[in-house]
């Protein structure tokens, strides 16, 4: 039986990985959990899994889930900061999955690399961030590092057994749905509202990602991730439009033949199988049916209406700091917009502008990393505010 912390228990990656192995308890057990501050999905999982260790980052939070859970026995409640590290690093744990999004995981993730436990990550910011340190710990401490997020998974899957990754490899194609603005002209983009890009097409997800996918950044920081998740030159990652989302990414070989992953639009599957790892277990997801989807569309991207694709790809090129730049002032412009504080074009504005302010530091050190995330987001806010 393996053993489960999860940090992010109660955001929608979290709640499918339980739903998971609720399926396949006799394969799994949940040791710990950590999450923000949702005190009651928090408490309900809590009585369902019974795990040793939770954490709430918020203490007064967690004051409020020690209250609720005084009539069980056995379960330590921690908060902050130094709680989390406890559920990424309990040494019951044979493997944390990091659900946590944007950079609140970075030193989670490290941290329970650090202690040798293999990860489950979706949390592609952290890889945006400091890709090169994070894969160094990697190595350093023999652990595997499994990607959730469709698109990475699914390259993950057709690399399987790759011989040489740098001459093999033609090219990895990482496959958009275009999110709910891929048929709006950009003219029109200025005066759309948080509700309408929160409406995508295809997937159920938690409120960043979706901005994400609307302003087209996810993919953006994807072509970040997978450089360094797959040691792969930037020149060879491109990005198509994909409308059905059945085809999740593909990998394109020297020799001209083509990979594809496929499946259904369940993240399920994808959190499954990084648990699994290397073996496959049956899921209680429907099954794709080809025949019903009949045909597959794929077109081009248009970067013109969505700039964020060339910000990321800029990020890349310059290396250094500059992907922690674009990465962190993308999480407080998606939170000014989902406050209705800006505009939706203006976050790509915004962000162009922070990366323009800033020096960069070609090989940054850890703190190096933290200091720029700390720095993107107070210049971020200014201009917002200045803004207003």
């Amino acid at each position: 039986m393996k053993h489960i912390a999860i940090l992010g228990s109660t955001g929608s990656i979290g709640k499918n990985a339980l739903d998971v192995i609720k399926t396949h308890s006799e394969e799994f057990k949940v040791v710990a959990l950590g999450a923000n501050k949702d005190v009651d999905t928090l408490e309900h999982q809590i009585r369902q899994f019974r795990p040793r260790l939770a954490a709430l980052n918020e203490s007064a939070a967690a004051n409020r889930l020690r209250e609720r859970l005084c009539d069980l026995n056995g379960i330590e409640i921690l908060s902050g900061p130094e709680g989390i590290q406890a559920v990424a690093t309990i040494q019951e744990a044979d493997q944390v999955l990091e659900g946590m999004g944007g950079s609140a995981g970075l030193l989670p993730t490290l941290s329970a690399i650090n202690a040798g436990k293999d990860i489950a990550f979706v949390n592609k910011e952290v890889m945006v961030m400091c890709g090169p340190i994070v894969m160094d710990a990697v190595q350093k401490n023999e652990v595997n590092l499994i990607p959730i997020d469709g698109e990475m998974s699914a390259i993950f899957q057709c690399l399987e057994g790759a011989r040489d990754r740098q001459t093999d490899i033609h090219r990895l194609i990482l496959t958009a749905s275009g999110g709910p603005f891929r048929d709006t002209p950009k003219d029109k983009l200025y005066t759309v509202t948080p509700q309408q890009a929160l409406r995508h097409p295809n997937w159920d997800m938690g409120a960043k990602i979706t901005i994400d996918s609307a302003t087209m950044m996810n993919k953006g920081l994807e072509v970040i991730e997978a450089k360094w998740l797959f040691d792969i030159e930037l020149d060879k990652i491109d990005i198509v439009i994909h409308r059905e989302s059945i085809i999740h990414s593909m990998v394109e070989w020297t020799d001209g033949s083509t990979l594809a992953q496929l499946g259904p639009t369940d993240m399920r599957i994808m959190i499954q199988y990084a648990l699994t790892y290397p073996n496959r277990l049956s899921t209680p997801v429907p099954r794709l049916d080809l025949c019903e989807s009949r045909t597959l569309h794929f077109e081009p991207i248009d970067k013109e209406k969505f700039p964020c694709i060339s910000l990321a790809y800029t990020a890349a090129k310059v290396g250094g700091t500059l992907p922690v730049v674009l990465c962190s002032a993308d999480e407080v412009v998606v939170d000014a917009f989902l406050k209705e504080r800006i505009g939706f074009m203006d976050i790509p504005a915004i962000l162009e502008c922070v990366m323009n302010k800033h020096v960069v530091i070609a090989n940054p050190s850890l703190e190096d990393v933290l200091e720029v995330n700390q720095w993107a987001k107070s210049v971020t806010r200014s201009i917002i505010k200045d803004k207003r």
